[in-house]
């Protein structure tokens, strides 16, 4: 299979590849842009505040949302004045969005959410609940029960090491890319192209997986504690999708990138001028330790019998089997030397 061949089994996961790419831009420009409308939905978990003035009064619901939650640090009566200094600070948003690199804020009304700022982007980013609603820390954790702080602390490290994976993604990403040019010319590019996908496919996995089980996590620990204030929590949507097709598409140009280093090789089998002639014959080898006598076809010695015993192909002259050689007065008894291949 020549270039052509080789371009087009090069194609297959060189798109693949793309596409994983663009998936996992679209996770990392989630929320850092609040004048797009196709950024703001991307987010993996959203704190809904605007339904908290349901629990401001101290009924027995709060008590009961207490109980279920399993929070026995604070009363109900603690819980309604909480929810009274969350309704009259004007700083507090209706929901908050939050994505890799920060957070978004907006307000929602007549059921439409409109993002009205979002933060700069920054490295290893975490969500600090305490510093959007005004609480302490020690006040947070003692609103929202003991095990929060370590809740919080687990939410922090893993964070991290999320952003991280993403960040690794992108790069080897982005190096697939690259490396999927030299691809084209050699299987060696093959290689070395698929083992950088392979790390590629590690790193998005592992971002993905960890981005989807923690959130997941955290939905459940926080949506319990801040039901009792009437905050909810909710997934996002379009950011796990984006995310889990980064990995399917790495995963495909991951095994068509190792399919290229055994198959579909540039050379062309008609190529190889070492086996043929110039007009296209195929060129005979002569095998070793084989004599070949000077023919007819140079005189003046003619065809003659083979010496020691080696026959050939050529049969005896009709008259006599000897011819002397008689150029330059040499002796008539010697004979032409058989030529050594």
């Amino acid at each position: 299979m020549g270039k052509a061949g080789r371009v087009a089994c090069i194609f297959t996961p060189y798109v693949l590849t793309i596409a994983s790419l663009i998936c996992i831009i679209m996770v990392g420009l989630g929320c850092t842009k609040a004048s797009s409308d196709t950024l703001n939905n991307l987010y993996f978990i959203r704190l809904d505040l605007s339904n908290i003035s349901q629990g401001s009064g101290v009924t027995s619901e709060i008590t009961d949302r207490l109980a279920d939650a399993g929070i026995t640090s604070v009363t109900a009566e603690e819980v309604s004045a909480t929810i009274k200094t969350f309704q009259d600070d004007g700083n507090i948003a209706d929901f908050y969005d939050i994505g890799l690199w920060g957070y978004c804020e907006g307000n929602s009304t007549n059921g439409k959410d409109t993002v009205s700022t979002c933060t700069d982007p920054k490295a290893q980013f975490y969500f600090n609940p305490s510093s959007i609603l005004g609480m302490s820390e020690a006040q947070l954790e003692k609103e929202l029960g003991s095990g929060m702080k370590k809740t919080m602390n687990v939410y922090k490290a893993v964070s991290k090491w999320m952003f991280i994976a993403y960040l690794v993604a992108f790069i080897a990403t982005c190096a697939q890319v690259l490396l999927g040019i030299f691809a084209i010319f050699s299987r060696w590019g093959s290689c070395v192209t698929t083992i950088v996908s392979i790390v590629s496919f590690l790193f998005t996995l592992g971002a993905s997986l960890t981005s989807t089980i923690m959130f997941s996590i955290a939905k459940g620990s926080l949506g319990t504690a801040l039901k009792v204030y009437g905050v909810e929590v909710d997934l996002g949507k379009n950011i796990y999708v984006a995310t889990w097709l980064a990995v399917a598409f790495s995963l495909a140009a991951t095994f068509f990138w190792m399919f290229s280093t055994c198959c579909c090789s540039g050379r062309s089998p008609y190529g190889h001028k070492d086996r043929h002639n110039t007009r296209g014959s195929i060129t005979a080898e002569k095998a070793p330790y084989t004599y070949e006598p000077i023919g007819a076809a140079h005189p003046p010695f003619g065809s003659q019998q083979p010496q020691h015993g080696y026959s050939t192909s050529y049969p005896p002259p009709p008259h006599h089997n000897d011819i002397p050689m008689t150029h330059h007065n040499q002796q008539s008894s010697a004979y032409e030397p058989f030529r050594h291949a």
